[in-house]
């Protein structure tokens, strides 16, 4: 599953495959002359390389959440017991370094590849859980978690990039949800193994420790996976692109996954792109897509449903909050409005973005266009994280929740109007769809 299968075509060299370019039959004839077991490759074949890329979401959310449950116990051992900004940094300062590893990512990713950037996401993330285990005071705990979140800045961004280059086009957004799934793992291990902090002196390091073995992982098991098509192709190497697409669709889809590599990359001479073209010109509305933001429903639908859902879920905080409703009937509202807003968020407005971004852009800024929207991210996270209660205490649930739900009512117009879907169309599908619109 692993090695690479013997050749079962034979490779053509770069310019054969434009007498392939212009034939827009093809993705007719594949659907509608040939069995669906031979029109779609195997799953299997792509599927362990995206479960290797997936790790780094589990980390994700492992490192987010390890902190939770030991935070009293680090704090006693460290110095700092009682000190509210001191806890708040420990928490927090992952969000810094966040922020400058997803500046970088793109860069990073389109430089070395997707794999070698999944190795050097793992190698902060080594350090700073190694420094934050074994340090004695604050700082050593603060420069740890900062090299941590220097990774985690990292790693989301590629893993979607990379997901979504090695998928078939019929299961991309099953895969894609894996990403979430594996960040919800990370949490709940994170969380499970921090139990025993609170009765064990020092289980807090083993917590840290414990984070290194997936990390450790993901830097081996990235040597056996396969590199992103999609970046050897534009960087000219097209031979080793063939035996990539071999390993992951099989030797019958290379040439037609070739040729739709070609058809897309026609006119886009350079790789060099700068930083406005992410802000201005054609890209500035995909852009707008992918910052307001699998297989069986479509993106758009989740979209939609999602983000009508987190409209009445804020709209039942309000009527929790009104004075006319009963203080044992407003906790149950307001309960039960948090749960829908849960379960509305990760139903779509969670997991889908996260899709949709690699998808909309185009293959010559894909990577760079997602460290731009990914630390986007971050910094408004930052703020939400910072400013939430000061304005819960200013301007009081009723105002806020319903600033909240507007926003969520405004989404589902957006989205509406503007966000195509993307569902069973391959990336280069995607792109010619969205640039004819330009």
């Amino acid at each position: 599953m692993w090695g690479r299968q013997s050749s079962m075509y034979k490779r053509l060299p770069p310019r054969d495959y434009a007498n392939l370019v212009d034939m827009e039959e093809n993705s007719a004839l594949l659907q509608n002359n040939m069995s669906p077991e031979t029109s779609n490759p195997s799953w299997r074949l792509s599927l362990p390389h995206v479960l290797v890329a997936t790790i780094t979401s589990f980390l994700f959310g492992y490192h987010i959440g390890v902190v939770n449950e030991p935070l009293e116990s680090i704090s006693v051992d460290l110095g700092f017991s009682g000190n509210t900004l001191a806890e708040g940094l420990v928490v927090s300062t992952c969000l810094g370094g966040a922020f400058v590893g997803s500046l970088v990512s793109g860069w990073i990713a389109d430089g070395v590849g997707r794999r070698r950037a999944f190795q050097l996401c793992a190698l902060p993330m080594i350090i700073g859980a190694s420094m934050s285990a074994i340090t004695n005071n604050l700082a050593g705990m603060l420069l740890g978690r900062l090299f941590v979140g220097i990774g985690l800045g990292l790693g989301p961004p590629v893993a979607s990039l990379y997901v979504t280059e090695v998928s078939p086009a019929f299961v991309r957004g099953t895969y894609g949800s894996f990403i979430q799934i594996a960040t919800c793992l990370g949490l709940m291990g994170a969380l499970f193994i921090g139990i025993p902090a609170k009765d064990i002196a020092g289980w807090w390091r083993i917590c840290f420790w414990v984070s290194t073995i997936p990390s450790a992982i993901l830097v081996v098991a990235m040597m056996f996976c396969a590199e992103s098509p999609h970046w050897l192709y534009k960087r000219g190497r097209t031979e080793e692109a063939e035996a990539e697409f071999e390993k992951l669709l099989g030797g019958s889809h290379v040439k037609f996954a070739m040729a739709e590599l070609s058809k897309s990359d026609r006119g886009d001479d350079t790789d060099t792109v700068r930083l406005s073209e992410l802000l201005y010109g054609r890209h500035f509305r995909g852009s707008l897509i992918a910052m307001a933001l699998m297989d069986k429903l479509g993106r758009k639908v989740l979209l939609l449903w999602s983000f009508f859902g987190m409209a009445i879920s804020m709209a039942i905080q309000v009527t929790a909050a009104s004075s006319y409703i009963p203080k044992f009937g407003a906790l149950y509202l307001s309960v039960g409005g948090m749960l829908l807003f849960v379960f509305t968020f990760a139903l779509g407005a969670g997991p889908v973005p996260g899709l949709l971004l690699p998808e909309i852009f185009p293959s010559r800024i894909r990577a760079k266009a997602m460290a731009v929207c990914m630390s986007v991210h971050w910094v408004i996270n930052f703020f939400v994280g910072l400013l939430f209660l000061r304005l819960l205490e200013q301007l009081g649930p009723r105002l806020l929740y319903s600033m909240f739900s507007t926003f969520c009512v405004m989404g589902v117009v957006f989205v509406k109007r503007n966000v195509v879907e993307t569902k069973g169309k391959s990336l280069q599908e995607i792109e010619i769809a969205l640039l004819s619109q330009d």
